[in-house]
């Protein structure tokens, strides 16, 4: 029996041994076999969360293999390459009428001032005017698609620019420059952000409405605050959320965070935990006190 159990210890140890060194060689390749499908995975949702978030150029580019990952990557790059195209003809679409509209609105503005005083010269210069308002947002709008904005930047001081901003709406609003800084941005875009921001908390909010210049600009009313989409995924165009924040074509803020966009800074939309909305733009911090 001697021999015999010295054979089967032998058997033993040879089996451990082979089966670990299997092992050894099988889990790792078996591992990296799980991960490359799954990289290739991630890589697409990441690129699918980033179409989601607004970046139409995001692609998951070439995908080796016919498998179905492959097949899911190029549906979701068709999927884009579908969307940018569908955005490309609203925009174009959008910049057509705007310019097709300007032109013979031209005449209706012209003769509208030329009414005599009344009630009804009020009303339909009233209309007229909105609806060149309207043909400037759409004009605008299509300059800020096509990328054509260009910022000019120089010195500004954001307490003065912010009263300008307030007083130029006609609107009632209180404004305050604690710590006012002068910062190197663009005034005549950053005095378009501040306009429309008052215009907006009167038009959809509610009084009082305060400014507040300091090393970020900021503005909020007292009414039902903004919506949850906008708070979401931001201003979207010719949606103005709920309807007790009033009517309107929601250019508005759509070309505020444009505008913002091109002098590069930060626009955020919040709702006070007391009630109303809450606009603050946050400028460059290398600004020094407005005072020095």
């Amino acid at each position: 029996m001697t021999a015999d159990l010295l054979t089967r210890q032998a058997l033993d140890r040879h089996t451990w041994k082979y089966s670990l060194l299997t092992l050894g060689v099988v889990v790792p390749a078996t591992a990296l076999a799980s991960e490359l499908p799954a990289r290739r995975l991630r890589r697409v949702a990441r690129t699918a969360r980033r179409i989601t978030a607004g970046d139409l150029d995001a692609r998951t580019g070439t995908v080796r293999g016919g498998d179905e990952i492959a097949e899911i990557s190029a549906v979701v790059d068709s999927m884009a390459d579908s969307l940018q195209r569908r955005i490309d003809t609203e925009q174009r679409f959008t910049a057509d009428v705007a310019h097709e509209l300007r032109t013979p609105l031209m005449g209706p503005v012209t003769s509208a001032e030329l009414l005599p005083e009344g009630e009804v010269t009020d009303l339909v210069q009233g209309r007229v005017r909105v609806l060149r308002d309207l043909v400037e947002d759409l004009l605008e709008i299509s300059r800020l698609d096509a990328g054509a904005e260009r910022s000019r930047p120089g010195p500004v001081d954001l307490a003065a620019l912010a009263r300008d901003a307030v007083t130029r709406t006609g609107l009632a609003a209180r404004v305050s420059g604690q710590d006012a800084a002068v910062v190197e941005t663009d005034p005549r875009r950053l005095d378009r952000i501040v306009s429309n921001l008052v215009v907006n908390t009167h038009r959809h909010g509610a009084a009082p409405v305060e400014v507040v210049a300091g090393r970020t600009v900021t503005v909020r009313d007292h009414g039902p605050g903004f919506p949850a989409h906008l708070l979401a995924h931001g201003p979207q165009r010719f949606r103005t959320g709920t309807t007790e924040r009033g009517r309107g074509h929601g250019l508005g803020l759509t070309i505020t965070s444009g505008q913002a966009k091109v002098i590069g800074t930060d626009l955020n939309f919040t709702n006070a935990q007391d009630g109303g909305a809450v606009a603050t733009l946050r400028l460059p911090q290398d600004g020094t006190p407005a005072g020095a």
